[in-house]
Order: structure tokens, then sequence, then C-alpha cells
């Protein structure tokens, strides 16, 4: 069974989670041309590696960042949003 370590109810069966895409910083879309915008919504780096992503303890609703390698599946690190790394 596959499991995920949410950085306030520990270590819990993925069942219990779900995703939320990759964390992404996005400028301000005043500050930028149409153009410009829509790349920083649309457009997304599919290549395999180690990714900041969203997830989100469902039971608890807790949302915070795992660090993940998409290549092997390992998750590396969790924490919540506005903590530093936790390692």
């Amino acid at each position: 069974m596959k499991l995920i370590t949410c950085p306030i109810n520990g270590t819990r069966p993925v069942s219990e989670f779900v995703y939320g895409g990759e964390l992404r910083l996005i400028s301000d879309p005043q500050a930028l041309d149409d153009q410009t915008w829509a790349e920083q919504v649309f457009y997304r780096n599919g290549a395999p590696g180690i990714k900041k992503e969203w997830w989100c303890h469902v039971p608890s609703n807790t949302w915070f960042i795992a660090e993940r390698n998409t290549a092997t599946d390992e998750t590396l690190n969790t924490y919540l949003y506005g903590e530093e790394d936790s390692r």
C-alpha cells in the first residue's frame, strides 16, 4: 500500500489524499501581456523529476506541499505551505 506523510496527521494511506497540482508561483496578471499570462496559466512542465505539489489530507482538510520525484513516485518530504523545508 502506498503511504503519504501528512505533516499534521502523520503517515496515512494514499486513499485519504487528493492531488492538487504542481506548486507554481504566478505573477501579477495585471503586469503581464495576454500571451505571457496564458503561458503561465496553461503551460506545464511535464518532464519527470523532483516537483513540489499540493496535496490534501481529505479527512482533516489539511493542505500541504509534498516534494515528490515523479520519475520514481517517491515522496521525499512534506510540509505545510509557508514553512521552510522541515528535513
